[in-house]
């Protein structure tokens, strides 16, 4: 497929996000000086500038151009993911951001060590944070190779290396303190970069008396596969989403730069509106592109939607500066996403194998970058939404018992939190492999290996609980102290 923006704006859209992307992270080069500056930013981080960072690493390729190209094929259907994405945050609102904070933990395996006192757990821990951050970058690295190839006629992999690049330049100078101020610019541009072209096609659609929903036609099950375990999978999803959100390394490791639990609490309501704001966009963008890119569908290109829909509506240099503004956004997404995963791996790997110092962290972020990198180019762009949502069902399988438990449940034991962990990480594990085997056999995968998250997570919860009742007198001596810090709301200074 061709597209008619020419090389020369693709270049430039995405020469300008870079060198923004450099320059910010070189101010907090400035400012970044100590461990606590690269691990937590001195957690001194507002809510207004958390919230936005937030919304920059977690609105990914999967938020950007992935929705779009679900709506535009599977209709209302998609719709499930954004309301998940958005939702998983009201979980963490309710449930882990406040203890989270004031648990006084670096990383996850941080808390892990810290509430079940074990070195066993904390190891385990940070095997399945690695992992999971590895498989998440691994999609980016797609959603850049997609974008540049589309955008510039270069070859995907050169999109997928720039990105490690930017990414682990912008790390290695100031650790979270820079990526702080890099990840908060980037949500902006990102909303921008998607609202201006689709409120453009609206205003022209509108002035020409053209219905922007064909007359309903974009509602219609034209595209929409048809599912009769649509209820199964709808629900498999909406787990996966909700409870992975809360184990996501990189959204997690946000909690910490924040000054107190409530800093927290308000962070992650300003994120839930940021949010709600933002996947109204890449949503509109997939129902106009079920009039006017319909051929996507029978492509396999659904993709590619946010990026040539501008194009598809207007000729000439509009169409182009909209096109370049979709395709700077989407690079955006793809940076601040792998450098809140980036930075956050770089803590785990820098603590475990580097002892925590500062060189530790820069040789930690080279690994996180380097190994993904990798992965992206030994495989295949996947649906981008499709292939995130598996993330987020390992992550709900393996991380979610422990946060949840750890905060909530005084009986849980470290042997119950790595059964827990280990066996949810071989049944999702299992079930992922297994589906792409018999989808690069040609053979339909079934709906519950395709979604598990529906029986791996109430399996790794039970597992846990099981497992825990049966060792109740391995329950750590120090957790009621530990959870009556977790749970005891901070003293506001008055000033």
């Amino acid at each position: 497929m061709t597209w008619d923006v020419s090389a020369g704006v693709g270049y430039a859209a995405l020469a300008a996000v870079t060198a923004v992307t450099l320059l910010i992270g070189a101010y907090g080069l400035r400012i970044s000086r100590t461990t606590s500056d690269f691990y937590v930013a001195s957690r001194t981080v507002k809510p207004w500038w958390n919230a936005s960072a937030i919304g920059g690493e977690y609105l990914s390729a999967a938020s950007f151009l992935g929705i779009a190209g679900l709506v535009l094929v599977s209709g209302a259907d998609a719709l499930w993911f954004p309301i998940g994405y958005t939702a998983g945050y009201l979980m963490l609102l309710l449930f882990v951001a406040a203890p989270l904070r004031r648990s006084g933990a670096y990383t996850v395996p941080d808390f892990a060590k810290a509430r079940l006192e074990s070195l066993t757990a904390r190891r385990v821990t940070s095997l399945l944070v690695v992992a999971v951050g590895w498989l998440y970058i691994v999609p980016q690295l797609h959603g850049a190779a997609l974008t540049v190839s589309l955008t510039t006629g270069l070859p995907g992999w050169a999109g997928s290396a720039a990105v490690v690049v930017i990414v682990c330049l912008s790390v290695l100078s100031g650790g979270m303190r820079s990526i702080t101020f890099v990840q908060a610019f980037q949500y902006w541009l990102k909303l921008a970069a998607l609202a201006v072209p689709v409120l453009f096609i609206l205003f022209r659609l509108g002035a020409e008396g053209t219905s922007w929903t064909g007359h309903g036609a974009a509602f219609g099950s034209g595209l929409d596969p048809v599912m009769a375990d649509s209820v199964y999978r709808n629900v498999s999803l909406s787990i996966a989403l909700l409870c992975g959100t809360l184990g996501l390394p990189h959204v997690l490791v946000r909690f910490y730069t924040n000054p107190d639990g409530v800093s927290a609490r308000r962070t992650t309501l300003i994120v839930l509106g940021l949010l709600s704001i933002f996947y109204v966009f890449p949503t509109l963008y997939g129902i106009l592109g079920r009039l006017y890119l319909p051929e996507l569908a029978a492509e396999g290109n659904a993709d590619a939607t946010v990026l040539l829909l501008p194009a598809r509506i207007f000729d000439g240099a509009l169409g182009d500066l909209l096109a370049a503004c979709v395709t700077a956004g989407a690079f955006a997404a793809f940076l601040s996403t792998s450098s809140g995963l980036i930075v956050s791996l770089a803590g785990v790997i820098s603590q475990e194998l580097f002892r925590g110092s500062v060189s530790g962290f820069r040789a930690g972020t080279l690994l996180a970058g380097a190994v993904p990198l990798g992965l992206a180019l030994l495989t295949n762009t996947q649906a981008l939404a499709g292939s995130v949502g598996m993330v987020f069902a390992f992550t709900a399988s393996t991380l979610c018992p422990l946060l949840l438990l750890g905060i909530w449940w005084r009986r849980l034991t470290a042997a119950g939190a790595v059964a827990g962990m280990l066996s949810g990480a071989l049944l999702c594990g299992g079930a992922i492999v297994a589906g792409g085997v018999l989808s690069l056999a040609g053979r339909m995968v079934p709906v519950w290996l395709e979604q598990p998250a529906a029986w791996t997570v109430p399996a790794a919860f039970a597992v846990t609980v099981g497992v825990s009742l049966r060792a109740a007198g391995a329950v750590p001596a120090g957790t009621a102290r530990f959870l009556a810090r977790l749970h005891t709301p901070e003293r506001r200074v008055s000033r």
